[in-house]
């Protein structure tokens, strides 16, 4: 079983930045048996959507068309860490933001390919 444990949400003006961190425990071997974390957000009242994702041997990245450009996504193996740095923040970049994490994954923004989720860290960007 692995444990996701987000951190870094916060309340910042449009245009700040913020970093988002994940650690991953639970498993010393992770990187192999659970290849890659991303990070999803969730709005009031909207679904649960796909942010970025990264895969942990290669460092394979992928980012939703909205954050391109902006949002940063990396890994420390040695801290078990993904990081996801985030410039010019939008308003509508406020949400819940959580990390999952997934050992056999064909579709990195489907949510149910990710087989371990955090409990979320909340991002507030005022206007």
């Amino acid at each position: 079983q692995l444990q996701l444990v987000e951190s870094g949400g916060g309340l910042v003006q449009a245009g700040g930045s913020l970093t988002l961190a994940c650690i991953v425990s639970g498993r010393t071997s992770y990187t192999f048996s659970t290849p890659l974390v991303g990070w999803f957000r969730q709005a009031p009242g909207k679904e649960r959507e796909f942010v970025a994702a990264i895969s942990q041997t290669i460092s394979l990245t992928y980012y939703a068309d909205s954050v391109k450009g902006r949002f940063t996504i990396s890994r420390d193996n040695y801290k078990d860490t993904v990081a996801l740095q985030m410039n010019d923040l939008k308003p509508e970049d406020t949400a819940d933001y959580y990390c999952a994490a997934g050992s056999k994954i064909r579709n990195v923004q489907a949510t149910g390919e990710y087989d371990y989720w955090g409990q979320g860290t909340r991002v507030t960007v005022s206007s």
